[in-house]
């Protein structure tokens, strides 16, 4: 039997590997963008926007390494894909623009709240860690909270195109919010806020922007009226997850270990 000190310690060395994971896999899928976004301003934005998530991985993976956890390369670089614990929503090819566009406006959004709750956390190195990640996702909010108000309703091309996105994204986004392993204890301790509680703080949110932006959702009021996309904190993942493990691993796997 662990003993009580080691048990919330195992517990938020999960939650910071599930939340490390997701801006990992959401990163790289960004810079999937990089030389072909439609246009050059979405280009750079893009670009920078996948490299602050990559910066925010990073902090959290170094934050899971200090309370026991292997080296941010060691668990980004060396892990097997089926050991990831990101949410399914980040797994899914970039598609067209405009669902990378949903997709980047709806993960800002649950970082916005989930950041600004852990601004109260009982463990000080998340507080500190959170404030600094809050800072950067604000812009990232920004940019794509505008791309959502200007195309949902520009023209008929572009109003179909963000109601495919939010269609397909919506469901799939709500996985963001599935219970971390131990959620329950970390709760108990302070450290996190219910899953359950911030999903209905970004629902208040970004329900009644996108429907202002004409875009039709399945929620019943603020409550989401369709088959969430679970799994991902489990370890039930899409294959897409690991055709882009792969490509995200290939240049340290030909050199294990090498300083770079």
């Amino acid at each position: 039997m662990a003993n009580a000190l080691e048990i919330p310690k195992r517990f938020l060395i999960s939650y910071l590997t599930a939340l490390a994971d997701d801006e990992l896999v959401l990163g790289h899928r960004d810079s999937e963008w990089t030389g072909y976004a439609p246009i050059l301003e979405e280009d750079i934005a893009f670009s920078n926007i996948a490299q602050d998530e990559l910066g925010h991985s990073l902090a959290l993976y170094t934050l899971a390494e200090a309370l026991g956890n292997p080296s941010p390369d060691v668990v980004a670089f060396e892990r097997p894909w089926k050991n990831f614990s990101c949410c399914r929503f980040v797994q899914y090819p970039k598609g067209d623009f405009a669902y990378t566009v949903m997709r980047q406006f709806l993960f800002d959004c649950a970082e916005q709240v989930r950041m600004k709750s852990l601004g109260s956390s009982s463990y000080e190195p998340l507080r500190d860690c959170s404030s600094k990640i809050l800072a950067e996702e604000a812009y990232h909010l920004m940019h794509t909270q505008a791309l959502i108000e200007r195309l949902g309703d520009a023209t008929e091309e572009s109003h179909n195109r963000m109601q495919t996105a939010v269609t397909a994204a919506f469901p799939q986004s709500l996985g963001m919010f599935e219970d971390f392993e131990g959620e329950d204890h970390l709760v108990k301790e302070g450290i996190i806020v219910p899953s359950k509680n911030l999903k209905a703080e970004w629902l208040s949110f970004v329900v009644p922007l996108l429907e202002k932006a004409s875009l039709k959702l399945p929620v019943r009021g603020l409550e989401p009226d369709c088959i969430p996309d679970l799994g991902g904190r489990r370890g039930k993942h899409t294959e897409h997850l690991a055709h882009l493990v792969t490509d995200l691993q290939m240049v340290y796997q030909i050199a294990p270990g090498a300083n770079w």
